[in-house]
């Protein structure tokens, strides 16, 4: 039985749902993947360290028997893995027969790695298809999805305004919503970490991103004459935490109209003591301590102060202060700033605010 091998659009195009095994190192996987697929590696850090030295500076003949050695003991538990991998996704026993079964294989460029592998698992009788080019193709893909002109609302409004809530909310009644925050695991502030999952690295965190477009535009995105779908997206700066939005998806973003909330302080200052007051006070104060220089001397001591001693509603009112004029910095340098904003004024931070967000961006 022949492995199929195709290209990155019918890969992609099929591989929901199905099994996806990435047969680099375990290193190499946690650097990276295409989201949803299982680590399977032919060989760990130290083999491959040691095939690769090999090949560089022996032949590819030697670094093929080294690798032979390592995989012949391998190959019986690496049928039982897959056929225990399949078991639990189908529900089924692993003694049961998974015979025909689909499988999508890929290793970095689509070579011996993933040849090997997918030999082993058509030999048992299971139906493999390899990815051509292996994740470097992906990883291709990958950084030409950002370049798509693709329609965005923004939504928009000082700290504390709930976007994030607003944000589900529209997901719950069928728009198309990616949640940078949720992808980057960080909710942009020098606090945003506060809460939150180890971020991505950058290279994680633009595949998952550029999968999400791929869910909700397609293939036939890549049409000139395609009329994109609306997605909405929370306004950011260019950088969350540790990571950067790509720049040519954060340009399209800094083009596409913004929806304002407009909340008052008071009430926005309330949805952050019941979000954030709660937390680790030193965590606070660590954070605190990492904007000193922007936020300045006295108000980093006051702040510090107001925390230690538990008023968390003061040492936060000092905060919202500085993050308000951040944003409000932040969103007025754009070209024709005043075409782009469309402000929705609200009461205070509820979901049901996402009505008023509707009606707005419906007359436009």
């Amino acid at each position: 039985m022949q492995t199929n091998r195709v290209h990155i659009n019918q890969f992609l195009n099929a591989i929901k749902g199905q099994l996806i095994l990435d047969v680099r190192s375990p290193a190499e996987f946690e650097h990276a993947h295409i989201p949803g697929a299982v680590s399977f590696p032919l060989f760990n850090n130290e083999e491959r360290a040691v095939v690769g030295t090999a090949y560089k500076q022996e032949s590819r003949e030697k670094a093929i028997k080294i690798g032979l050695d390592y995989f012949g003991p391998k190959m019986r538990p690496m049928v039982e893995r897959v056929e225990s991998l399949l078991a639990d996704m189908h529900g089924k026993p692993p003694s049961g027969s998974f015979t025909g079964q689909q499988i999508f294989v890929y290793c970095w460029r689509g070579g011996m790695r993933s040849g090997a592998v997918s030999w082993l698992l058509n030999l048992y009788g299971f139906k493999v298809t390899t990815l051509a080019g292996g994740y470097k193709a992906f990883r291709n893909y990958v950084l030409k999805t950002f370049t798509r002109p693709y329609r965005f609302s923004i939504l928009g409004g000082f700290t504390g305004s709930g976007k994030t809530l607003l944000l589900q909310e529209l997901k719950s009644q069928g728009q198309l919503v990616i949640d940078l925050e949720g992808l980057a695991c960080h909710k942009g502030s020098a606090f945003g970490s506060i809460h939150m999952p180890p971020q991505p690295t950058q290279e994680m965190f633009e595949n998952k991103l550029a999968m999400e477009l791929l869910e909700m535009v397609g293939e036939t995105g890549q049409d000139e004459h395609f009329l994109y779908p609306t997605i909405w997206l929370e306004d950011e700066s260019q950088r969350i935490g540790n990571l950067n939005i790509p720049m040519h998806l954060w340009e399209n973003m800094r083009t596409a109209p913004v929806y304002f909330l407009d909340i008052p302080f008071e009430q926005r200052l309330e949805y952050l003591i019941e979000d954030y007051g709660r937390g680790d006070i030193q965590k606070l104060m660590d954070a605190t301590l990492r904007i000193t220089k922007r936020l300045g001397g006295l108000e980093t001591k006051n702040t510090i102060a107001y925390l230690e001693e538990g008023n968390i509603r003061e040492a936060f009112r000092i905060l919202l202060q500085y993050y308000d004029k951040l944003y409000f910095k932040s969103l007025h340098n754009r070209q024709d700033v005043k075409a782009l904003l469309n402000k929705i004024p609200c009461e205070k931070v509820t979901n049901t605010n996402t009505q008023a967000l509707l009606n707005q961006y419906q007359t436009l």
